[in-house]
């Protein structure tokens, strides 16, 4: 449900935000070095891909560093050929360039996850727990404060609507990592979620 409710909220942003005329010019005027061609870019994706970066690094400070060498790599190299929205393709850009961030940082050492380290906590479908009466913003602070590898399956899995044969090929684990890693992101989610509503419950 969540990987559907995210996917047709990304849709209808894109409606809105250009046609792919509009698109296709902005990118040739990028393209040619134009100042205020990149500015505008900067200034239409720069918040939306922040919170992209923020959701892999989990660290505000390291985000703001992939966002500014995601959006280098795109004006210096502009591959986009309006095979998708503009959006979804700067997306991806911040999304590797968020996992080159990790790599280099060491932050994939330990992908397995055993099943007696797995949290006794309920799946999402079997809590019935989505988040309902948490804000986004709230969720998607949870979701950062993930141990890296799980949050970055979750990412891959959840935002970018990646399966688990994908994000295998894609970070070089085995399935099995990425199903583990999956199932204990949403076991930490729902107890986080659980701990919270309880807190606010006792204001």
């Amino acid at each position: 449900m969540l990987r559907l409710t995210n996917k047709r909220r990304r849709e209808a942003s894109c409606k809105n935000a250009f046609t792919l005329e509009n698109e296709m010019e902005l990118v040739k005027d990028c393209r040619a070095g134009s100042d205020s061609a990149r500015k505008r870019l900067y200034t239409l994706y720069s918040n939306r891909m922040l919170a992209v970066c923020y959701r892999y690094t989990g660290d505000m400070d390291a985000a703001h560093d992939v966002l500014h060498d995601g959006f280098i790599k795109i004006f210096t190299r502009f591959t986009f050929r309006g095979e998708c929205s503009l959006a979804t393709w700067i997306t991806r850009v911040m999304v590797t360039q968020a996992l080159d961030y990790l790599r280099k940082q060491k932050r994939f050492s330990q992908w397995v996850v055993y099943e007696e380290q797995l949290p006794d906590v309920p799946d999402f479908s079997e809590s019935g727990s989505s988040g309902n009466g948490i804000s986004e913003e709230q969720l998607l602070a949870f979701v950062a404060q993930l141990p890296d590898g799980c949050r970055t399956i979750f990412n891959l899995y959840v935002f970018e609507e990646k399966s688990h044969k994908e994000i295998a090929d894609m970070l070089h684990i085995k399935e099995h990592s990425s199903t583990s890693q999956l199932h204990r992101a949403k076991c930490l989610l729902v107890k986080r979620i659980n701990e919270y509503r309880k807190n606010e419950e006792r204001k």
